[in-house]
């Protein structure tokens, strides 16, 4: 099962210090932790999605520490896209797997696949045990999706304002946190459906 989805920056914005990274948009899949562990039990709503959050922002940490380190060590020039150049942006994508040592943040070990898109990272944390290939697969589906749909190579491209569109997204490749085996024909309806919705 994948435990969360997140898209984050990889690259200093104008209030961000260089080593920092901003959680633009994060969705938790299943139950939180915090809600799950005795320890946390007692404690209010709103220290919990603080909990939540704290534990989003250290994934973050990590794998922009992870793009940082292997775009340094391609040591091949960033080359700013423009929008409609979404595919070539994907394809000229850093792509990576962090393995998160249990307790650190959660309490079991984890998988966080990236992509690095420009100054974005689009992560997904899986259980250790997941099948990391068809992780893979569904994230970079779903990292095209929101380059051609909501158009995030632009300057000014308000991801904010758009979760409810990637809720939406995740809701259809990523039912509950739950990865797909998609056949041919299965894939080709939900890519329809997709853009469907997105044109909207």
């Amino acid at each position: 099962m994948v435990r969360c989805f997140l898209i984050h920056t990889v690259c200093p914005v104008s209030a961000l210090g260089p080593g920092d990274s901003r959680v633009l948009y994060s969705r938790v899949f299943g139950p939180e932790e915090a809600a799950l562990s005795s320890e946390h039990r007692q404690l209010l709503p709103e220290e919990r999605r603080l909990l939540s959050a704290e534990k989003l922002m250290l994934v973050a940490r990590q794998v922009h520490t992870a793009v940082s380190l292997t775009r340094q060590a391609s040591a091949r020039p960033p080359v700013e896209m423009a929008p409609g150049e979404e595919a070539l942006a994907l394809q000229e994508a850093d792509s990576g797997v962090v393995r998160l040592r249990a307790g650190d943040p959660f309490s079991e070990e984890m998988s966080a696949l990236w992509f690095a898109v420009q100054s974005l990272a689009f992560v997904l944390v899986c259980e250790a045990h997941e099948n990391l290939l068809l992780a893979e697969g569904t994230l970079r589906n779903l990292t095209r999706h929101c380059l051609e749909h909501l158009h995030m190579l632009g300057p000014g491209s308000e991801l904010l304002l758009k979760s409810d569109r990637i809720d939406v997204l995740l809701s259809r490749l990523l039912p509950h946190g739950q990865l797909l085996f998609l056949n041919h024909r299965f894939a080709q309806s939900l890519e329809k459906e997709v853009s469907a919705y997105m044109a909207k």
